[in-house]
């Protein structure tokens, strides 16, 4: 009889539990349109609490997109400073005559013709120095004094085509042209660094200087050099001169200034149009790739700001998860009340991933507007050109609304597992 009665106490429990169950009203379905009105309502609800939160993904958003449009921007600049100058220089060089060698130069002084017709070649000359083991004492006066000793003043060779080769300026006179060095004029042109040195600061007497006891007539001075800057401390003489009066040989170097892209396909033609047949014999330098040193650039740069976009980001995404719990802690009486109204755990956790999301969308669009403007208005600012990539515009709203969504998360979990007698006994 015992047994008998405990098996119907416990169906009766059993039953009655079922009712209690059965009268609790379930919510099988959820509408969305439902979801996303309550999302909203709740994020309305508290409108500066609201503003306060977005602004931690504007300022997150809004730092990363400045940080990486400044770098892009900032990068372009560097590399288009860099065409201007490295980027269109090429040098050919020819390695030293070996002694007793019968085999002829791999330069000669016609080799800047051959090279001039190139496509690309905007100046091109050929330069050599003094032969090895000769001393060249460079003086300003013909009086021999052995109390003086000469200046230390180098000597070269060159073709009528330096100035536009090295980019350099004739502040005085002129340079010599192809006429001179056809003529083997004893005329000389001094580095503006070089003159300083000689006292030679007026060339309406036409003053000289002595290279090796030999006098050669000053024509010009050649300043804001560019490019092979030694040459402001040099004396520069006719190719021809200085081969008849001071033994100079074939040139060492051929210099080439090209346009601007033309430097790769100068660099692999130049060889062949200097030493046809022999070209593998000469030393090439020609600048690296723009595109790679762009690239470079780019990536270093927007290494360092990305750093300090994502920490931004992290600061908003932690903003937002702490004043969504808040959230959660203030409303626990209207979740426990929706739970009692039939609202499933999904519903909750939903509901609040929503409000997240959606602050940090919000954040995102607007972060994303500023930080444009933000880039423009520094490109300005220093005269340059902004460089911005479009999509990392499009995609800094979708990031805004991940990081909402990553930091509503536990707040949401945690809304969630709220039963709803203990969350209506809270809110009360």
């Amino acid at each position: 009889m015992s047994a008998v009665k405990v098996k119907v106490k416990a169906n009766v429990k059993v039953q009655a539990s079922d009712r209690s169950k059965a009268s609790r009203p379930r919510v099988k379905r959820y509408d969305p349109r439902d979801l996303v009105s309550e999302a909203l309502l709740g994020i309305l609800t508290r409108p500066l609490r609201a503003a306060l939160t977005t602004l931690g993904t504007v300022l997150g958003i809004t730092t990363l997109v400045i940080t990486l449009g400044v770098a892009a921007t900032a990068a372009n600049q560097i590399t288009t400073r860099f065409d201007a100058l490295s980027a269109t220089t090429v040098s050919v060089t020819a390695p030293p005559p070996q002694p007793g060698s019968a085999d002829p130069p791999l330069l000669d002084w016609d080799g800047p013709d051959q090279v001039a017709r190139l496509a690309g070649v905007t100046g091109v000359a050929a330069l050599a120095e003094a032969p090895v083991g000769v001393d060249l004492p460079v003086r300003a006066s013909a009086v021999d004094d052995p109390t003086l000793a000469g200046a230390s003043i180098p000597v070269v060779a060159a073709t009528a085509g330096l100035p536009a080769a090295v980019r350099g300026t004739v502040t005085a006179g002129r340079f010599f042209d192809a006429g001179m060095v056809a003529r083997h004029d004893r005329v000389a042109v001094l580095g503006d660094q070089a003159a300083k040195l000689l006292g030679v600061t007026d060339l309406a007497e036409a003053p000289a200087v002595f290279v090796g006891g030999q006098p050669f007539t000053v024509i010009g001075v050649l300043g804001d050099i560019a490019r092979e800057q030694f040459l402001a401390a040099t004396v520069i003489l006719p190719s021809t001169t200085a081969h008849d009066r001071l033994g100079f040989g074939a040139p060492g170097r051929v210099l080439i200034t090209t346009a601007l892209g033309a430097a790769g396909q100068v660099a692999a033609q130049a060889p062949v149009a200097l030493a046809p047949g022999r070209s593998a014999g000469l030393t090439v330098v020609a600048p690296p790739s723009l595109e790679r040193a762009r690239k470079s650039v780019a990536g270093d740069t927007n290494a360092l700001f990305l750093v300090l976009g994502l920490v931004s980001l992290v600061v908003g995404a932690v903003g937002i998860a702490n004043v969504t719990l808040v959230t959660v802690v203030e409303r626990t009486g209207e979740i426990g009340l929706r739970r009692a109204l039939g609202a499933a755990r999904r519903h909750i956790a939903y509901q609040f991933l929503l409000e997240s999301t959606g602050v940090g969308l919000v954040g995102g669009v607007i972060g994303a507007a500023l930080g444009v403007i933000g880039v423009v208005a520094v490109s300005a600012a220093h005269d340059w050109t902004p460089v911005l990539d479009v999509r990392l515009a499009l995609a800094a709203p979708v990031a805004g609304a991940v990081v909402g969504l990553a930091a509503g998360v536990y707040p949401a979990v945690r809304a969630a597992r709220r039963e709803p007698v203990d969350a209506l006994r809270a809110g009360l």
